[in-house]
């Protein structure tokens, strides 16, 4: 219970005050975010929280531009072609029976986060993004993953498969 409420402390005052000192010291506010990424990460993991209802949150920017196919409102319309690791994300979720969703941004995430209500969440996006979503769902638990961008933000983004896993399984799915 200290945790969490250590947690809610993190990212109902901290947070907001390093996001206020990021808006003047600029070239800081992504360090500043992903401190709080993994901050949340440590205290969610001694937390331990334990659940069977999980959502595998994914950004639309993890699927290849050159894809003619839109995922956001339903992520099975994949063709799997591997061009992107969509396909890899879908078998991973499939094998935990997990809800599997693709958005285009944080209000559509914090959307469907509401809608499918969730008892965990492994949310993968940036650190903007993933930063924000964390702190305005507390005290759901959530662990965040961030994207790896070598085309830069918003575009053909990519994600650890490992650490997808390891987090799905951190939260008692075993697959």
């Amino acid at each position: 219970m200290r945790l969490k409420w250590f947690r809610g402390i993190t990212l109902k005052i901290l947070y907001p005050l390093l996001m206020l000192t990021g808006a003047f010291l600029k070239n800081k506010k992504e360090h500043y975010q992903k401190f709080i990424i993994n901050l949340n990460n440590k205290l969610v993991r001694r937390e331990k929280p334990k659940a069977h209802n999980i959502l595998l949150l994914l950004p639309h920017c993890i699927q290849t531009n050159e894809c003619k196919i839109r995922l956001t409102y339903n992520i099975y319309n994949c063709e799997r072609c591997g061009k992107c690791e969509i396909r890899d994300l879908i078998q991973i979720a499939d094998d935990n029976h997990l809800k599997l969703s693709v958005v285009t941004g944080g209000s559509l995430a914090r959307r469907v986060v509401n809608d499918i209500n969730p008892e965990a969440v492994v949310a993968v996006a940036c650190e903007n993004d993933l930063s924000s979503g964390i702190a305005d769902t507390y005290p759901l638990p959530i662990l965040g993953i961030t994207n790896e961008r070598p085309f830069g933000p918003c575009v053909n983004t990519r994600v650890d498969l490992t650490k997808v896993k390891e987090a799905i399984e951190f939260f008692g799915k075993v697959s």
